[in-house]
């Protein structure tokens, strides 16, 4: 239901509504531009479980979000191949509003899912592959936009309690105009450190229609603390000196906070948009222990501060019914006044290893022609240029200067009507992710004082892909999908170390499969494989595996009502070894998860239990292989699997109730 039902809503608003009702059923032949992009709607996101906030983007068919620290901290993101670190290569809006962060204290294009709240959301529009012109930095494996705006017929009190201390608050309320809502969340975790997770959300939305345009004020607050294991060494379990949900440095862990003012004004042929966001972090780790400094430890410290601000307009054109073509343009500005590291002992700091202050600025453009050629074929041209500029205030003042980039990038959709059921798709674009700021202007790695490698500010990708897409009515919907991304290089700046890691230029090839099958309201049925192969090119052949790329995903989901008051939903997930050293000798092993949910109505309340990792899978959530030392070990380290793993079986009871 739409926020302005009493409103007459123009064409672009009824579209909206159909994908909010039917979702992942919404018949995509004739409008979609490949077999990898789609809608997730209300509906689809409400019945599976879910043990945190970042899963929402395992909507995506092939895409997995892990995590190897603290709940606070953004998960880790793995689609195509891709380890997508915390963002890199993988953009993010909510409403508008881009999440990723141009060179973050933590890592470039860090994206941090937690200050969402589920329950407002309406829609999910993803897209996979830099075939768009709309999309830019970040966006070489793939975009998801998500949109708030689902309503409540009243008041909603929503109360969640769990194992290992889980507990959650949520209120919600909307009318014609306005939306509200606040979550509060607290966690102890299941780990011998009690993470202290508290997070406290708010929203307030105002929406208004006159004149068949639509204005909207998006106003959002987080805050969260939270304590945190890291990954730990696996021979430390091995030996007996600690469990599986043990630590090695117990004084880790951040605080997290996101400020934000969104507004928009938007019809059928045009939208406009501005926001304003001020955001602070500071996040304590310690992945190699007492390798590089015996005396002190190797914990770090990482700070970023920073107000941002930016907009984006796009006008549609329509020559006749054939053509129509689509300008747009956007811009981003960071202010960064505090990008710190700094060596720590329990938290405390010993010495400072970078302290910058970053003004850079991202300007972008794009036009886009779509055209009916035929009455079975379509064609999408698109360009899109980029442009960056930044200015760098090192402490090491041989580090500081200025910088800019640009690129020019072509994109060809073309779709394929073979019948009223098969629609057939050819892609191919060119996109990019920019890297850290600091990266472009570094003279001196800032720990050895040893000449570092600059890293260009723009990474240039190129993506290709043929699609298959079959749908029979709402019942049944079938994509299929080979592709093919390659990077110009992996060449990006280390967050961690504060200088340069080079890697070569890489490729990555593979072949997707999505089935969704739909009983009517009583049964959905989903399932989504992926089987990838990622290389670097030009490095010999027994040794250009690239570590953290998972070859295979497989993820599956039935929910069933089984009458008006009783439901049910499990959902799968199986993850294939990654590589983790070039020459593929180590491997991060498979992962089985599986959770599940029973939700039962009784008129305006809703009981729902949640059973997480139901199988009690000790799998690795995620795996890394470097040198670190432990005490008593030798000065050189010893080089191990550094692993998270699988939260253990919980369960969590929901009561809701709308008044």
């Amino acid at each position: 239901m739409d926020l302005e039902s009493d409103e007459k809503p123009d064409t672009t608003l009824d579209v909206l509504e159909e994908v909010m009702v039917y979702g992942r059923s919404t018949e995509l032949i004739g409008t979609a531009s490949s077999a990898s992009q789609g809608f997730v709607g209300l509906d689809d996101m409400e019945p599976p479980p879910r043990l945190r906030v970042g899963e929402l983007v395992e909507a995506i068919p092939g895409m997995i979000a892990t995590q190897h620290s603290g709940t606070g901290k953004a998960n880790q993101y793995f689609l195509r191949g891709f380890n997508l670190d915390h963002g890199t290569d993988f953009s993010v809006r909510l409403n508008g509003m881009p999440l990723n962060m141009r060179t973050h204290g933590h890592g470039q294009g860090y994206l941090d899912l937690n200050p969402v709240i589920p329950e407002l959301v309406q829609t999910i529009e993803y897209e996979k592959g830099p075939y768009s012109a709309r999309k830019g930095d970040f966006s070489s494996a793939g975009s998801l936009d998500f949109t708030y705006g689902a309503a409540f017929d009243a008041p909603l009190l929503k109360v969640t309690a769990g194992n290992y201390g889980f507990r959650r608050a949520l209120f919600a309320t909307s009318n014609h105009q306005y939306t509200a809502a606040i979550d509060v969340t607290s966690y102890r975790g299941p780990w011998e450190i009690d993470e202290n997770l508290t997070q406290q959300k708010a929203h307030l939305g105002w929406t208004s229609v006159l004149d068949e345009k639509r204005a909207q004020v998006h106003v959002d607050v987080y805050d969260a603390t939270w304590r945190a294991t890291d990954q730990i060494p696996l021979r430390a379990v091995q030996e007996g000196l600690i469990d599986s949900g043990g630590f090695i440095d117990p004084d880790l862990g951040g605080n997290s906070q996101r400020y934000s003012l969104n507004a928009s004004i938007s019809d059928a042929t045009m939208q406009g948009r501005v926001y304003a966001v001020s955001s602070d972090f500071q996040l304590f780790s310690n992945f190699t222990y007492l390798l590089e400094n015996a005396e002190f430890g190797d914990e770090f410290e990482q700070l970023d501060s920073r107000s941002s601000y930016g907009g984006f307009f796009e006008k549609t054109y329509t020559f006749d019914n054939n053509v129509s073509y689509t300008l747009g343009g956007e811009f981003h500005h960071d202010d960064i006044d505090t990008l710190g590291l700094n060596q720590t002992n329990s938290r405390a700091r010993i010495s400072s290893i970078r302290a910058d202050t970053v003004r850079q600025t991202y300007l972008g453009a794009h036009a886009d022609i779509a055209w009916q050629v035929s009455e079975r074929l379509r064609a999408n041209l698109g360009l899109r240029a980029d442009y960056f500029t930044v200015n760098i205030n090192a402490r090491l003042a041989i580090n500081s200067g200025s910088d800019t980039d640009r690129q020019i990038s072509p994109k060809l959709n073309l779709a394929y009507r073979m019948s009223d059921d098969i629609e057939i798709y050819f892609n191919a674009g060119r996109g990019m992710h920019s890297n850290d700021a600091r990266g472009a202007v570094i003279s001196l790695d800032p720990k050895t004082g040893d000449p570092a490698d600059r890293t260009p500010l723009l990474v240039p990708s190129l993506g290709r892909e043929f699609g298959l897409r079959y749908e029979s009515d709402e019942r049944l919907k079938v994509t299929a999908t080979l592709f093919d991304i390659e990077l110009d290089s992996e060449l990006v700046f280390v967050g961690d170390g504060g200088a340069t890691e080079a890697n070569d230029g890489s490729r990555r090839r593979g072949f997707e499969a999505a089935v969704f099958y739909s009983l009517g309201p009583t049964l959905t049925f989903d399932f989504a494989y992926t089987k990838t192969r990622a290389r670097y090119r030009g490095a010999p052949a027994t040794a250009d595996a690239i570590p953290g790329s998972i070859e295979t995903t497989l993820a599956a989901g039935i929910n069933s009502r089984w009458n008006d008051n009783f439901a049910t939903s499990i959902r799968v997930r199986y993850l294939g070894g990654a590589p983790l050293l070039e020459d593929n000798s180590v491997s991060s092993g498979k992962s089985l998860l599986t959770n599940a949910a029973a939700t039962l109505t009784l008129g305006k309340t809703e009981i729902k239990l949640e059973a997480l990792n139901l199988l009690d899978s000790d799998d690795f959530d995620v795996a890394y292989y470097y040198e670190s030392r432990l005490q008593g070990e030798p000065e050189q380290g010893v080089s191990d699997v550094h692993y998270h793993p699988l939260e253990p079986r919980s369960l969590r009871l929901t009561l809701q109730r709308q008044f």
